[in-house]
């Protein structure tokens, strides 16, 4: 029997995580589900699964949850306690951790902590602290598998490497971005609305990561994740914007081979792998069928239109508190721009203005000091945004 905990439950991932486990059979069970206010959505998924434990992170809804969870199912505390509290229960085998943003910094920790294995779709604590974290995922034999589909292609590339052997074997890392709903577009992108940069070209994903992805910040995020994943430097990822999002990355090693995954675009394939690894099972994805692909591009990416790209391998370089700073500083932009505060372009010149302002980039990292740099980033960000819409 695998019991698994899902936080970020009522999101994509989270959705598609439950299909994945329900396809698995009668050997998985899911011992507890955290959302973030959507207590419509995840009363219906504690009907369908019935897992001890549930969670909701926003305080207002954890009432209401608290009030209509069925009798056996234990509520836990709402806000960060109880995602770090499910994160870390003795009986979970497995912790699905799709919350969004560095929110799910101190679960991953708690998860890490209790020696899980952990399915990871959460990228920001890996970039404000991966290497920190994957040191201590080593002191207490925890295991992290990553979840989205770029970073899951290089970890199922790099089967049968040893972990602390990724910089010797490799040449290169090949990351793929799909571009995004602008990128094939010219001019400027100033009066892009929330609407538009919703609308993902291939993948149907929460809000945030979609701006992100529109952004090319996400793409820049996963730069830092894998450098922390795989312990490589940074100057070994190279992005190339691939529309068809076909090949969802791929890795060269030193002789001159080069190993690529491929797959339909289908989030329900790496979800699975995760929870499953180091086994296979049959998936829900549609299988590829090469005689229906046409063609297979690759384009340099576009660093003046698409700054944010530039400002995150930048981060990356310098280290620090910087990609902690950039992570927190992007998301209180994006957050903005969705709420129709600040324009589009003004992303990457918040972010831009944050780093600008990082000192201490040659100090010793800790994992305090990588959420103080958040909670510091944010506040300069909140006052850069309300500069940069002045303008």
């Amino acid at each position: 029997m695998k019991r698994i905990v899902i936080l970020g439950s009522t999101g994509s991932i989270g959705v598609n995580a439950l299909a994945a486990v329900r396809k698995l059979g009668r050997d998985w069970r899911v011992l507890g589900l955290a959302a973030n206010s959507s207590v419509k959505a995840l009363l219906a998924q504690v009907k369908a699964v019935r897992p001890a434990y549930v969670s909701v992170f926003d305080h207002a809804a954890w009432q209401e949850l608290r009030a209509a969870a069925p009798r056996g199912v234990k509520v836990l505390p709402p806000g960060v306690e109880g995602l770090a509290e499910m994160a870390s229960l003795s009986e979970a085998d497995i912790v699905l951790n799709s919350v969004t943003g560095s929110v799910g910094f101190a679960p991953l920790l708690a998860a890490i902590r209790a020696s899980k294995h952990i399915a990871l779709a959460n990228k920001e604590p890996m970039v404000m602290a991966g290497g920190l974290l994957m040191q201590e995922a080593l002191r207490w034999q925890a295991r992290i598998i990553p979840v989205d589909s770029e970073p899951s292609a290089i970890f199922q590339c790099l089967s049968g490497i040893k972990p602390g052997g990724y910089d010797a074997a490799l040449s290169r890392v090949f990351l793929t971005a799909s571009g995004g709903p602008f990128y094939s577009g010219k001019g400027s992108l100033a009066q892009v609305t929330p609407a538009q940069a919703l609308k993902h070209p291939r993948w149907n994903m929460g809000p945030k990561i979609t701006v992100d992805s529109a952004t090319l910040m996400n793409k820049g995020l996963e730069a830092i994740e894998i450098q922390n994943l795989f312990s490589l430097p940074i100057s070994k990822v190279q992005v190339l914007v691939h529309p068809q999002s076909v090949v969802h990355s791929g890795v060269e090693f030193r002789d001159g081979s080069v190993l690529a995954q491929l797959s339909n675009p289908d989030m329900r394939l790496p979800i699975q792998y995760a929870l499953t690894w180091p086994e296979r099972a049959p998936s829900l994805a549609e299988p590829l069928d090469f005689f229906k692909l046409s063609r297979l591009d690759f384009l340099k990416p576009d660093f003046r239109r698409f700054p944010c790209l530039e400002l995150a391998l930048e981060a990356a370089r310098l280290g620090g508190i910087r990609p902690a700073a950039l992570s927190a500083a992007n998301e209180v932009a994006v957050e903005r721009f969705l709420a129709g505060r600040l324009r589009f372009t003004g992303i990457p010149a918040v972010v831009e203005k944050v780093l600008a302002a990082c000192r201490g980039d040659s100090a010793r990292l800790t994992l305090a000091g990588a959420v103080e740099a958040d909670a510091w980033a944010r506040q300069k960000a909140a006052d850069s945004a309300d500069q940069v819409r002045k303008r």
